[in-house]
């Protein structure tokens, strides 16, 4: 994630943690009145005089979870044992941080006739989240399809609210996917194993026009775009965003 060389700034309160998925966690924060976003886009957050550091320093970039419509801002993150995320799981709900943003363009097209596809691993999921709760708001026309995968139910995070918003909009399809399920203990009846061409062609062929997002580390964006070009989709309609050292 890079940023612009001038951008909003602003402290923001805590106001909300709680899990998402196994060793997951979703943090909400006061969002100023005025401040907007689109929908995928991602902020840098600091950690003012926090109690303790590392040589990972005190800033992270994230993506913002919430819809724009939502009151406050949400992001979500896998909690690694660093400073930032000790600190920021123990820091007391009132407490401030510094907010720049909001940054990136890994947001929907603006042409509802082509069929948006959204492949995400992980917490990668994040900038989607927003999307399609964007979608299911404002009621827009575009074609959504969203290939989520994960090791375990209990891994992916928000997976009952994205279930939930298939009822909400009938352009919107989940589907989630499940490699590890051996090493699950909940029921799971959806598709098994890795997002590949095979997949996608079985959930896609009536898909016009797709552009292709993806969203997770970069190791899994790498090979998703390999697979996206070995099935003959030109990079033209390829849009990424890495996630590195979440």
């Amino acid at each position: 994630m890079s940023t612009p060389a001038t951008w909003p700034i602003f402290m923001s309160k805590l106001v909300s943690r709680h899990e998402v998925a196994d060793r997951t966690t979703a943090f909400r924060f006061e969002k100023p009145l005025g401040w907007t976003f689109k929908a995928g886009q991602f902020l840098d957050m600091t950690l003012p005089d926090p109690s303790e550091t590392d040589a990972e320093g005190n800033k992270r970039g994230f993506s913002i979870a919430s819809g724009p419509h939502e009151e406050t801002i949400m992001v979500a993150t896998r909690m690694r044992d660093t400073a930032f995320k000790r600190v920021l799981k123990t820091m007391p709900l009132g407490k401030a941080v510094k907010i720049e943003g909001p940054f990136g363009d890994l947001t929907l097209q603006n042409n509802s006739a082509r069929a948006a596809v959204f492949l995400a691993g992980g917490i990668g999921i994040t900038p989607f989240r927003s999307i399609v709760h964007r979608a299911a708001k404002e009621k827009l026309p575009h074609h959504i399809y969203l290939f989520y995968s994960n090791r375990r139910p209990e891994d992916a995070p928000f997976l009952e609210e994205l279930q939930a918003l298939e009822r909400e909009n009938p352009h919107y399809k989940l589907i989630a996917s499940m490699t590890e399920m051996a090493k699950s203990h909940r029921p799971w009846s959806g598709e098994t194993g890795l997002i590949n061409g095979e997949v996608l062609s079985k959930y896609l062929n009536t898909a016009v026009l797709p552009i292709y997002y993806i969203a997770g580390p970069p190791a899994m964006v790498k090979g998703l775009r390999a697979m996206l070009n070995k099935i003959g989709v030109d990079d033209d309609d390829v849009r990424t965003e890495e996630f590195c050292g979440y």
